[in-house]
Parts: C-alpha cells; sequence; structure tokens
C-alpha cells in the first residue's frame, strides 16, 4: 500500500511558448528555435483580424493558413490538410457547457462565449491556440488522446496530469503565475484555458538577444520575478518540476510569470507518480536518477536558468539531452560559468545547482539574496551583499548571509491540505 512520504519543512511566504518541446517516454530534445519578432508581430495582425467578427470571408480564403469562422461560438485553423478537425471538432457543435473537471467545476468553459484562433505551438499530445473567452484574449491549450493507444496506458496519463493541472493552477493565485481562466474535458479531448501573454516565453526573448548575455539589471529584475512566484508555488506545496525557459511567459509590461503546470505535483505525492517529468537539460540529478526528490528540483532547474540568462546559450549546448543527463550524473557536470559573470551572482548559482539537495537555498532565501543584489545594484554597481574584506570568497559569503535568514521563514504557517490523488 502506497504511503504518503514525509515532507519537508514548507517555506512560507498560471502557454505559449511551453508547448514546442514533444515529450516523450523514451527521450528528450531540445526546444527548436522559435519564430523572430517579426512572425510574432505579424501573428498579431492577423489575430486583430480574427477578433473582429465583420471580417470579410474574401480575406479568409486569401491565405490558407489564416482560419476560418465555424458558426458564432469559434474560429478554427484548417491548415493542417485535415489534422485539425481531429483535434477541434469535438469543440464545433453547439449546445452550451462542456464537462469540466469534477474538482473545479466552477471554471467550466461556456462554449458559446469561446472563440478558438490560430494554433501557435504544439507538443506530441497538445496543441496551443490564440483565442477569445469572454472577450478576454486566451491561451488555449488542447489535449487529445492519441488514436493508437492501444492499451490505453496513454489516455490514463493525460487525464490525470489535466486533472492535475487544472486542480493546482486554480487555487494558484499571484502576480508572477499563469493565471487560470477555464477548463473542460470531454474526451478523447481535454482543454485548459490561461490568460494570454503577449511577449511569449522567456526562451524566445532570449533567443532574440543572439546569444547575449542579458544586461545586470535587467536579468536581477527577470531572476526576482521567477524566484518570488516559486516561493509562492512552494508555500502552497507544489512542485513544478519543469522549470526552465520555455515555461515561463512574460506580460505586457514585462514582468515573468511560471506556466505550464502539466507535470507539476504536490510535494506529499510527487513520488508516488510514474510521469516521466522535466526535461533533461534542467532536470536535477536525483530526478534523473529517479532517486526520492523534493521542492529543491525546481531551485536545480533556477539555476540552470540564471546560469542561460548570464550566458546566452542553453545548458550543455554541444550535447545532446542523453549525453547532458549521462554527464550531470556520472561527472558531476555543470556548465561553465562565463568569467564576466559577478562573483556573487556565481556563487547563488552554484548554490542552488549544488549535487546535494539540502545545500540548495530555499527560494524565500533566493528572493532576498536577489533583493539585496537589486539594491546593491542600484546603490553601488556591484552585487556584494555585504561589504567585507575579511571574506574574499563569495561563496562562502553567500552561505554565511542565508545562514543568517534561517532555514525556516518567519511567515511560515502550516502546508496547505493535498486536495487531490
Amino acid at each position: 500500500m502506497n504511503k504518503q512520504r514525509s515532507m519537508s519543512p514548507v517555506p512560507q511566504t498560471s502557454v505559449p511558448e511551453s508547448f514546442k518541446e514533444a515529450r516523450s517516454d523514451k527521450r528528450r530534445y531540445s526546444t527548436p528555435h522559435p519564430r523572430r519578432r517579426k512572425d510574432h508581430q505579424e501573428s498579431k495582425g492577423i489575430m486583430g483580424k480574427l477578433w473582429h467578427h465583420s471580417h470579410s470571408h474574401k480575406q479568409q480564403q486569401q491565405q490558407s493558413h489564416e482560419p476560418k469562422a465555424v458558426e458564432s461560438k469559434s474560429v478554427l485553423n484548417k491548415s493542417d490538410n485535415g489534422k485539425q478537425s481531429a483535434w477541434t471538432k469535438f469543440f464545433d457543435h453547439a449546445g452550451g457547457r462542456v464537462n469540466a473537471v469534477e474538482a473545479a467545476d466552477e471554471f467550466s468553459v461556456d462554449m458559446s462565449k469561446l472563440f478558438l484562433g490560430l494554433k501557435f505551438a504544439h507538443g506530441a499530445h497538445s496543441r496551443l491556440y490564440h483565442g477569445l473567452y469572454n472577450d478576454e484574449p486566451v491561451a488555449v491549450k488542447i489535449i487529445r488522446e492519441p488514436d493508437d493507444d492501444e492499451n490505453g496506458a496513454l489516455a490514463v496519463r493525460l487525464k490525470s496530469q489535466f486533472d492535475r493541472e487544472v486542480t493546482l493552477l486554480s487555487r494558484l493565485r499571484h502576480p508572477n503565475v499563469i493565471r487560470f481562466v477555464a477548463a473542460c474535458k470531454k474526451p478523447p479531448v481535454y482543454c485548459v484555458i490561461t490568460e494570454y501573454l503577449p511577449e511569449g516565453s522567456l526562451r524566445a526573448y532570449l533567443h532574440k538577444l543572439e546569444e547575449k548575455s542579458l544586461a545586470m539589471e535587467k536579468l536581477i529584475g527577470f531572476a526576482l520575478d521567477i524566484a518570488r512566484g516559486m516561493e509562492y508555488i512552494h508555500s502552497r506545496g507544489v512542485i513544478h518540476r519543469d522549470l526552465k525557459p520555455e515555461n515561463i511567459l512574460i506580460d505586457e509590461d514585462f514582468h515573468l510569470k511560471i506556466a505550464d503546470f502539466g507535470i507539476a505535483c504536490e510535494e506529499a505525492y510527487c513520488d508516488l507518480l510514474v510521469d516521466d517529468p522535466g526535461t533533461y537539460r534542467w532536470m536535477a540529478p536525483e530526478m534523473i536518477k529517479k532517486k526520492s526528490y523534493g521542492r529543491k528540483v525546481d531551485v536545480y532547474g533556477f539555476g540552470l536558468m540564471l546560469w542561460e540568462m548570464v550566458a546566452g546559450t542553453i545548458p550543455y549546448e554541444e550535447m545532446n539531452p542523453i549525453q547532458a543527463a549521462f554527464a550531470v550524473v556520472n561527472k558531476n557536470m555543470r556548465p561553465v560559468i562565463p568569467t564576466n559573470c559577478p562573483p556573487a551572482m556565481k556563487a547563488l548559482i552554484e548554490q542552488c545547482w549544488s549535487l546535494q539537495p539540502e545545500k540548495r537555498p530555499e527560494f524565500w532565501q533566493v528572493v532576498r539574496v536577489l533583493e539585496q543584489f537589486q539594491m546593491s545594484f542600484s546603490r553601488y554597481g556591484n552585487l556584494n551583499l555585504v561589504q567585507n574584506p575579511s571574506c574574499p570568497d563569495h561563496k562562502k559569503g553567500l552561505l554565511h548571509w542565508i545562514q543568517k535568514l534561517g532555514p525556516v521563514h518567519p511567515n511560515s504557517s502550516p502546508t496547505p491540505k493535498p486536495k487531490f490523488m
């Protein structure tokens, strides 16, 4: 009989580009390069046409990739040589509401208010569309069970992931977490609707820099947004398990939000799940080795993202994902930190990707360190935590500073009771 495992102490204190990477049962592949801003602007123009129901039928036929209206409640992309209908036909016929996930009936979709637009990303079993819901721009993720799933095991897994994602997203509310709007399930198709963030993913933004590192002030601001969002997520007893630039989205004010909770889990039950979680390049060693793990796997992924913002390239770029995973597990390999990285930032990166999870800081501690970096940089132009000439070792200085914060957040409260499993 499965028993709930004990949890480590909990610190206290809702997609678009994230579906470009297909998930496979056996291998992980790097995400293809996203389109340039020119393409993004063009898609915005197309979407502007979609939002106006009065656009002409002639305009729709002039571009084969532009979707056609189906009745008054949805706009569908028919560009994939008929394949698209397999994904969208379940949303075509009239009839009010679609059955929502039982755990969150209040978030059921009123199909008469949903308009589907262009597909802009996809994964192995999902498609992501622009859309309108209640006249609000949204991102609509449609998940479909495969036709060749002979024993039904994949269908069970996809349903389980959908249920967990909706349950978790529906109870997360934070400025740095993607906002959940609605969900529905109509097997073999499921959909999750979230707010639409126009600036795309952190991966797309970093790609546009063409291997240049972020300016330090912007890097600290981005890192703070992610860390604050993760501080909140961990305070709710949730582990993301797939923290990487593809899953970090940028809003119109250039604030970052954490997205894609498809493989997130309650910390108390993560070990009981049989899913193949995460992406090898950003995956913590204990996850690769399928050992027991906790929320510190997210801190490891955060360290890799910090490195990526400093280095301007993806981790282990010269390796394929399997080679990278092998090197991490068997050689304790980490990416080489650029020489122009400030010593204090280097120390934080190294602390976050420590081999031993207990040596990685909590996210609330990371937030305090980054806030100190931000203050120090604005005042003195450097990232020193403390002006202490007697401690030239920045890593030891960082550890000392973190230890002064204490192991438990001062505003700690009991862990939220798990709501599924």
